[in-house]
């Protein structure tokens, strides 16, 4: 942390998380790593929760540290158990309390109170830890015999109930060997990967090439979610996933150059082109599937030179959010080229990351009062460059002096430097709030820019509808069209189901905004009953023919993922003219 406390200081749980324990599961990450709120922040959260220092001398509920024992017990027939064994290795088939629990849950905030409720809804069978294709082409011909329900856990940080084996039956890990380079081609700029491999991993094989593959230089995937340490390749792919610097790399949609699946009706390859007019485009027809067509086995993704020493950081502050926007739309239509992290608070996220980051702790504060750049009322905008050094300077170059013009003024590099040290380890914050009864927690949506204004106005209404509650938006992976908005809100709480209410409440609101009910976080089973309601029931049904096509007997992931069988009633349809 910045600075030690002046003040009291609550009891925060620095020590790991014990092995085979609920809280090594609910938590975020690696089990050694804490973090919490610096003083002032803390400060700020007791001010906007009406708390006071005695709300945090004690624990707010169950901290998870006891040996996961469960009483659901396998119900799979042993024979198909040994099948299992047969096909994966003894040692790779288990059917324990712990690795069953592990793979049950993702990340949303209703799987982590559900777990400190120790409230277990449900859990698979059996866990497999594949460790080739051939392998789990076996085990989905072998489910698809024998109707048994199948589903996959690749790094588990999903926030969409994707993983959740409702159906219990098999769960494939594939952390724990399914995580290899299978080829990599300098030539076409190009690396296949099996779909367990983590960020790290497939940013440590490419940015050692010269050494692993005798490349000529180091590459990257240009893919970083704030999830990357702990997602997978797969996971990206078929939730359509994006990472921070998408803005310039892409999605991963964009990223992906031919996928390989494991299905009831066989394997299916799509091709490896950069471009193709054979029809509808197969590659994109599969992401997003969730699972729900067959068990994504190998992906090849386009790499990118990795020159961070071209990297230009940036970032400015605006006087509101109105002059904001059309200072971040210029950057994105001017015709001069992307940067990489290209990011745009409203005014409530803008205090928050001033305490967070630090810069209500340097000079900057006074300069921004005696600016006119006001508390509430300011937009932080940050982001950097990446690419060839002409393009970099070039790019920050163009926003600079767009910036200028709306009046930003600079912030140097200092603000970004400060948000990168954060980037992939602001999540470990939750497990540390959550121990005193306070969640936190994010949607987000794709608008368009001429119905920016109006989502963020109307979705923050619903939001803010519970009282005492921080609500930040941001706008990332923009587009000369529109941008996502990403919404994280902050609130005292720690009931499942009150969650439930509260979050299903903004993806109402999403819904009757008019925006799209997911921009990069995927479908899975929490937002499927809003699916068919934003697409159109015919528009949906597309969706019915791959799934009655690939998977008839419904074994792939069921339960409602991406809404496939869910009944009637479940369904939300919210905006007018749905048929």
């Amino acid at each position: 942390m910045s600075k030690p406390y002046k003040e009291f200081e609550p009891k925060w749980i620095k020590e790991p998380a014990p092995k085979n324990s609920y809280r090594s599961i609910f938590r975020w990450g690696d089990p050694n790593f804490v973090k919490y709120p610096k003083e002032s922040l803390y400060k700020l959260m007791k001010e906007k929760f009406n708390m006071t220092d005695e709300d945090f001398k004690q624990y707010d509920g169950y901290l998870g540290f006891d040996e996961v024992k469960l009483d659901k017990p396998c119900e799979l027939d042993k024979v198909h158990i040994d099948a299992l064994k047969k096909i994966a290795g003894d040692e790779f088939v288990t059917i324990d309390d712990y690795s069953r629990l592990s793979v049950a849950y993702g990340k949303t905030g209703y799987d982590a109170l559900r777990l400190r409720e120790k409230r277990v809804d449900c859990v698979p069978d059996v866990v497999v830890y594949p460790d080739t294709t051939e392998q789990i082409e076996q085990i989905v011909a072998y489910c698809t015999k024998h109707s048994i329900p199948l589903y996959v856990y690749g790094g588990g940080s999903s926030v969409t109930r994707g993983v959740e084996p409702t159906k219990g039956g098999i769960s494939l890990d594939m952390r724990l060997r399914y995580n290899k380079v299978l080829s990599f081609n300098e030539i076409d700029q190009t690396i296949t990967v099996q779909t367990g491999m983590s960020g790290p991993q497939l940013e440590e094989a490419l940015q050692n090439a010269p050494k692993l593959f005798g490349a000529k230089r180091a590459y990257t995937c240009g893919h970083f979610p704030q999830s990357f340490e702990y997602s997978s390749v797969g996971g990206w792919v078929v939730t359509r996933g994006a990472g921070q610097n998408s803005t310039y790399y892409g999605c991963i949609t964009d990223i992906v150059m031919g996928q390989k699946y494991a299905t009831p009706i066989g394997t299916i390859q799509t091709s490896h082109y950069p471009r193709e007019a054979t029809g509808p485009n197969l590659n994109q027809i599969m992401m997003g599937g969730e699972g729900a067509f067959g068990i994504l086995t190998e992906v090849t993704l386009k790499v990118f030179r990795w020159m961070p020493e071209n990297r230009r950081r940036f970032s400015y502050i605006f006087k509101n959010w109105e002059i904001a926007q059309e200072a971040a739309r210029e950057m994105m239509q001017c015709e001069a080229g992307f940067s990489s992290v290209f990011r745009l608070s409203d005014p409530e996220e803008t205090s928050l990351m001033l305490h967070l980051y630090n810069v209500d702790e340097t000079p900057l504060q006074r300069i921004f009062e005696i600016r006119g750049y006001k508390d509430m009322e300011r937009c932080l905008f940050l982001g950097f460059t990446d690419g060839e050094r002409g393009y970099s300077r070039n790019v920050a170059k163009n926003i600079k002096k767009i910036a200028r013009k709306y009046g930003g003024m600079s912030l140097t590099s200092y603000v970004t430097k400060s948000w990168e040290k954060g980037r992939f380890n602001d999540p470990y914050l939750r497990d540390t709030l959550m121990d005193f009864g306070v969640i936190t927690d994010t949607l987000e949506c794709t608008v368009n820019w001429s119905n920016m204004a109006q989502v963020h106005r109307d979705v923050r209404k619903v939001c803010h509808k519970l009282p005492n509650t921080i609500v930040t938006t941001h706008m990332s992976h923009c587009y000369p069209q529109g941008a996502n908005l990403y919404f994280i809100f902050i609130t005292r709480m720690n009931e499942a189901e009150k969650f439930k209410e509260y979050h299903s409440s903004i993806l109402d609101a999403i819904q009757k905004s008019g925006a799209s009910m997911s921009h990069h976080h995927g479908i899975g089973k929490m937002f499927a009953p809003w699916l068919e309601g934003q697409l159109g029931r015919k528009e949906f049904g597309v969706f019915k023919a791959l799934k009655n096509y690939f998977d008839p007997d419904y074994n792939m992931n069921p339960g409602g993922t991406i809404g496939l069988d869910l009944k009637e009633e479940e369904k939300r349809f919210l905006k007018e003219g749905i048929d």
